[in-house]
């Protein structure tokens, strides 16, 4: 069971690999709707003086959702899949008051996002390829 959950994604059948893809969406969506309350006034603080954990948690979900796509897919599917949801809601949520800031975050959320899909695609399998990132000249 952990080979199918491990293997690349390429080497599965278009289905599984559209609903993998489908449902990561789907996690990083619901982690920012669950995990970030945009209160309409003043933001509560907790009494250790640190506003609410659910951005740190929100953060771990979703460099962990990078690191697993990246891992099984290729580089630019864990950007689409994990950084724009959250950029897209967040977008919504400020109503467009606040361009600065929304452009801030989303470039945090993709740095991170690729930062922790590189890390995911250091833990592949190697191939046993001797020319691995070798450039070979091309006979015709």
């Amino acid at each position: 069971m952990t080979e199918k959950l491990l293997r690349p994604l390429r080497t599965r059948p278009w289905p599984e690999r559209w609903l993998t893809r489908v449902l990561g969406a789907g996690v990083a969506t619901a982690a920012y709707v669950i995990f970030v309350h945009v209160p309409s006034g003043p933001v509560p603080v907790s009494d250790d003086g640190v506003p609410g954990g659910g951005g740190l948690v929100l953060v771990v979900v979703l460099l962990l959702l990078a690191g697993y796509f990246g891992h099984r897919d290729d580089l630019a599917w864990p950007l689409l899949l994990v950084a724009v949801p959250p950029a897209v809601l967040m977008y919504v949520s400020f109503e467009s008051e606040q361009p600065l800031e929304w452009a801030f975050a989303t470039l945090v959320i993709a740095a991170g996002a690729l930062v922790a899909t590189a890390v995911g695609r250091r833990f592949r399998p190697r191939r046993d390829d001797p020319a691995d990132g070798l450039l070979r000249a091309r006979r015709q």
